[in-house]
């Protein structure tokens, strides 16, 4: 009973600091690869503004054999060249990831009969099974490839990321960020919508130029070599790449992640960033928080939310155990970077009904996302061996996921049913002074664009159409 007081605090402590350390699964650096980069294939339309240097290749990118994507330091900070980038694991590498596969030593069965003691021993065993038996990695990584991909160094590290221009006229760039335990390849199916609306039920006038970065830390993204690597900084990066690529305007979009970087885009850019889109924003309201911590719920919710409020209860009581580890204790995490079993088990348990997702589709179930598209992004983290320096994103976080944050621009906002919370329009409304377009969805979760690909496309020429002119 005496302990309840210390109890509270800490819990307090974890909302204002620890809550912001919910990642996406669907949240890239040193890297390991063969042969030097190479071309990429050709936007649509080459922009005038890339300074592109496809000749040597600089220290920092990929070399020959086993290949390693340099740490920043071995990069001039003042190397602003943008140079293109290809990525192929070696077939010793791929060997190496299904042996180890096949070796897991396996765990006794859980205890219970669903997931509440984390993901079930039958998920993981089919995972497995399809790993190394069926997967292959050279599909995504020729779709990758095929992609227009570049490296840039901003403050002193290497930053990746896809360039897609459109073939339409006056497109308006966009900036899409991932989260944890996501990558790039959340957002792979919605760069044709958006860059060729009307091959899929949009106007040309709605089409975007595209780019897609690699966080600090992920996947082909440098692994930073000093602290400070947190959302404001990571903003404050991209605002340089959109430079770089020539574009002095442009609008923004993320979840996990992707929002609080988003968002701090939204109020420390604001001359710059036009309007900003989020599918998890940072909209939840003091008394909401202080009901999660242990208070009163507040009188006449809505039952929508009341729904929100519950969601934020489970995931703040039972939802957290990764998000701690990461904030707290990033390199205690050895396993993930030495078995992939442990990776993949340690991704898959990002958030309930993410988790619920995948293991119907294990048991063969169709839904949002297929088998490849999970093991797509797993695979990704173990060939760049990004599980910890992404994992340290957590600990170098100082925001809180899902308090408002001071936007004052305009806001999109989609709202997903088995998201972490399903943000009432009530909320956002009071978050965003200025929200623009809010959808609220009968199907979709933490990843949206890549398991609601449609709906993410929709919301996003729906919601800044307003803003074009």
């Amino acid at each position: 009973m005496f302990a309840a007081k210390p109890l509270l605090a800490r819990r307090h402590l974890l909302l204002s600091t620890i809550a912001g350390t919910i990642g996406a699964m669907i949240p890239l650096s040193g890297a390991s690869a063969e042969g030097a980069p190479t071309a990429p294939a050709p936007a649509p339309a080459p922009a005038p503004v890339e300074t592109l240097s496809p000749t040597a290749p600089s220290s920092a990118s990929i070399t020959s054999g086993s290949a390693f994507i340099a740490n920043a330091e071995t990069v001039p900070a003042a190397d602003s060249a943008i140079r293109p980038f290809k990525f192929h694991a070696t077939d010793d590498q791929l060997a190496d990831l299904k042996r180890r596969v096949k070796a897991t030593r396996w765990p006794t069965s859980e205890l219970v009969s669903d997931v509440t003691q984390g993901v079930q021993l039958r998920t993981m065993q089919k995972l497995s099974d399809y790993w190394a038996n069926q997967y292959d990695w050279r599909n995504v990584e020729a779709r990758l490839n095929a992609l227009p991909m570049f490296i840039t160094n901003i403050d002193g590290l290497d930053i990746h990321f896809i360039h897609v221009k459109s073939k339409h006229p006056n497109a308006l760039p966009i900036i899409v960020t991932h989260g944890w335990p996501g990558s790039i390849i959340e957002q792979l199916k919605i760069i044709d919508p958006l860059v060729d609306p009307t091959a899929h039920g949009g106007k040309a006038e709605d089409a975007f130029d595209v780019v897609i970065p690699s966080l600090p830390g992920y996947g082909f993204s440098g692994k930073p070599t000093e602290l400070g690597w947190e959302p404001t900084r990571i903003a404050k990066a991209w605002t340089t790449l959109m430079d770089r690529l020539g574009y002095k305007s442009f609008v923004a979009s993320g979840g996990d992640w992707g929002d609080p970087v988003t968002e701090q885009l939204a109020v420390n850019h604001s001359d710059r960033v036009r309007a900003i889109h989020l599918n998890m924003p940072s909209a939840v309201p003091p008394d909401i928080f202080a009901a999660v911590n242990g208070g009163t719920n507040p009188p006449n919710l809505s039952a929508d939310e009341s729904r929100a409020l519950e969601q934020l209860k489970f995931f703040f009581g039972k939802g957290l155990g990764y998000a701690n580890e990461m904030t707290l204790r990033p390199q205690t995490l050895y396993a993930l970077e030495d078995s992939p079993i442990g990776l993949a088990a340690w991704i898959l348990d990002h958030d309930d009904e993410s988790l619920k997702m995948i293991s119907r589709l294990f048991d063969g179930t169709s839904e949002g996302l297929s088998r490849d598209d999970v093991l797509d992004n797993i695979t990704l983290y173990w060939l760049t061996k990004t599980a910890v320096s992404s994992a340290r994103l957590y600990w170098e976080n100082k925001l809180a996921f899902f308090k408002p944050q001071g936007v004052t621009i305009p806001v999109v906002i989609s709202s997903n049913p088995t998201e972490l919370y399903q943000v009432p329009e009530s909320w956002a409304k009071a978050a965003f002074p200025k929200m623009v377009y809010y959808k609220r969805h009968p199907k979709g979760g933490h990843f949206m664009a890549w398991e609601q690909p449609e709906f993410w496309a929709d919301d996003v020429r729906n919601g800044f159409r307003s803003i074009r002119n």
